[in-house]
């Protein structure tokens, strides 16, 4: 049986959203301590985006909607995706 697909999660730079926004969606969402959310966030702020993560098709959807959500409900225009790994 082959393996199940994979699903990379990814954020994506504006220039709204804080940094500590980021870093808390990192820590709370992707279970990153502080260092490595930091450098998540900084490659989102220099690169555009950055993978936070891969995971089953569920879980991607799932952090994906939790996000963008958290997001939302904050005023934040953060942009969460998912795209086949």
């Amino acid at each position: 049986t082959k393996p199940p697909r994979m699903y990379k999660v990814i954020l994506f730079n504006d220039d709204y959203t804080t940094m500590d926004f980021v870093i808390e969606v990192l820590q709370r969402f992707f279970a990153m301590n502080r260092e490595r959310a930091m450098q998540i966030m900084l490659k989102v702020h220099n690169e555009g985006s950055a993978v936070c993560g891969v995971y089953s098709l569920d879980v991607a959807e799932t952090k994906v909607t939790r996000v963008s959500e958290f997001a939302k409900q904050h005023g934040h225009p953060l942009r969460c995706s998912m795209e086949e790994n």
